[in-house]
């Protein structure tokens, strides 16, 4: 209907009831009207396509990230279920189950010794929470892959919109800025392209890193 020049009004359902009975659709269109006519009517705000289009990306790139966190907790629970007690990341436990070969994959930051991680990993390897393990990781690399797909529809998004800086320089990431970021931010430079399409820097605001920047930009 907006594609046909008609000016569209979005209103809550709650402000169009008309009193209780048989109603056909002929009437309900006739009460619309009238109320209309009246100016009974609030039209709901309904951003642009523009909007509507950069929400969906990212609703559905938050729901994947929401995601993969519940494939990590089951993953923590299966494990604690089996008395392995992995207070520090290990990047891959698959096929090896010796407590101290596994430790022996001890990052160089862990804070652990090798004795402590080896102590920690005893368990009983139980063949039910294997299976959880297997299908909840398997879950979580999907959900990745998927992330990284809604990034790759993202990027050129984003680089297809109007430049509201035309010749401004994106300001110096403050030392705040560099020290919030962390993993599952997006795979290429969302704070210039948010700068780009806003014309502003919101990570410049205290409390805004850059990820709240496009959840706002997106409502």
């Amino acid at each position: 209907m907006e594609e046909a020049g008609l000016e569209v009004y979005l209103v809550n359902a709650r402000e169009t009831k008309n009193l209780p009975g048989r109603k056909t659709d002929v009437q309900e269109s006739q009460w619309l009207m009238k109320l209309h006519t009246y100016g009974l009517l609030r039209n709901s705000f309904r951003p642009s396509q523009e909007i509507r289009t950069l929400r969906t990306y990212w609703r559905q790139r938050q729901d994947l990230m929401r995601s993969g966190v519940r494939h990590i907790q089951r993953m923590q629970k299966a494990l604690t279920q089996m008395n392995i007690q992995l207070a520090n990341g290990i990047s891959d436990i698959s096929g090896e189950r010796d407590p101290r070969e596994l430790a022996a994959y001890r990052d160089c930051r862990v804070e652990a010794s090798e004795e402590e991680i080896a102590q920690a990993l005893e368990g009983h390897w139980q063949e039910d929470q294997l299976f959880v393990l297997r299908q909840e990781q398997a879950g979580y690399e999907f959900g990745q892959k998927q992330i990284t797909e809604c990034d790759q529809q993202l990027a050129p998004y984003l680089a297809q919109r109007e430049d509201r800086s035309p010749g401004a320089t994106l300001p110096e990431e403050t030392r705040k800025g560099r020290r919030q970021k962390k993993k599952g931010n997006p795979q290429f430079n969302l704070r210039e392209e948010l700068f780009r399409m806003t014309g502003t820097d919101l990570t410049q605001i205290d409390g805004i890193d850059v990820m709240t920047a496009m959840r706002l930009s997106a409502k």
